[in-house]
């Protein structure tokens, strides 16, 4: 007897190893955060244990951060993720279908509303002028921290610039965008950034996938173009030709007179 039971105990383990085998469906008395597999209706819990969403609710789909919210405060949840890199993407919120539905039909209902079109419009024109103010600052955080001489003045002013266009805009992901450090650490980072692919051949270069391999290639290149910055600061000449940032300065101004001319 003491035999069949030890069986029975091998087989039950091997079959929760098994990645096809998944838990009794869980709870639905709480919210919890899940990672995404294979399978769109099977997630990973905390324990690595694979769960699937209580019978009566459905997915919420990403795109419409109202419904989600409403939903996610209507009661228990469940928000999928998945984790690329150090970034998370949303595979949607699992809630019970009665949720979602009210949840839905109270959104539908405010946004029929007039008043919700007026404050969309007055939200918009609030970020836009927020956006302007923070594009005007960091560029002058940038021209702050360049300090070229007045002999490439003018180049200090194309290169805030077009390191602004490159770095403020909203969604870019870049680190003018982070607010964990101050902005004038922004607008140093995103300089270096911006010379990295513009004045260097990172681009092109086959890194070693090696730990630390990538980082160190980065700061190795920081330090060329600090030098470059350097030479535009005090008063000696050089030859554009022989500069890497005139040269890509040289290429900004032939394609604004490019894009003038179509």
């Amino acid at each position: 007897m003491a035999r069949f039971a030890g069986r029975a105990l091998v087989k039950k383990a091997r079959r929760r190893r098994d990645p096809r085998y998944k838990t009794p469906q869980a709870s639905m008395d709480e919210s919890k955060t899940l990672t995404a597999t294979k399978d769109p209706k099977t997630f990973l819990d905390e324990r690595g244990a694979r769960v699937s969403p209580p019978v009566g609710w459905v997915c919420v789909r990403p795109g419409d951060p109202g419904l989600t919210r409403r939903v996610k405060a209507a009661g228990p949840s469940w928000t999928v993720v998945e984790r690329k890199g150090k970034k998370l993407f949303s595979h949607g919120v699992w809630a019970p279908a009665a949720n979602v539905g009210a949840a839905r039909d109270a959104l539908e209902s405010e946004r029929a509303d007039p008043a919700y079109a007026r404050r969309l419009a007055s939200d918009a024109k609030r970020r836009a002028v927020a956006q302007a103010d923070y594009v005007e600052d960091f560029r002058a955080e940038v021209l702050k921290f360049l300090r070229f001489s007045a002999r490439y003045e003018a180049y200090a002013g194309t290169l805030a610039e077009a390191v602004s266009d490159h770095a403020t805009p909203v969604g870019s992901g870049t680190v003018a965008r982070t607010q964990r450090i101050p902005i004038e650490r922004r607008a140093e980072a995103a300089l270096i950034a911006w010379m990295r692919h513009q004045t260097t051949a990172y681009d092109n270069m086959d890194v070693a996938r090696v730990k630390g391999e990538r980082r160190r290639v980065r700061a190795y290149l920081a330090e060329i173009s600090r030098a470059v910055l350097d030479l535009h600061r005090g008063p000696s000449v050089h030859a554009p030709a022989a500069c890497p940032l005139c040269m890509a300065i040289a290429r900004i101004h032939r394609a604004k007179v490019s894009d003038a001319a179509e």
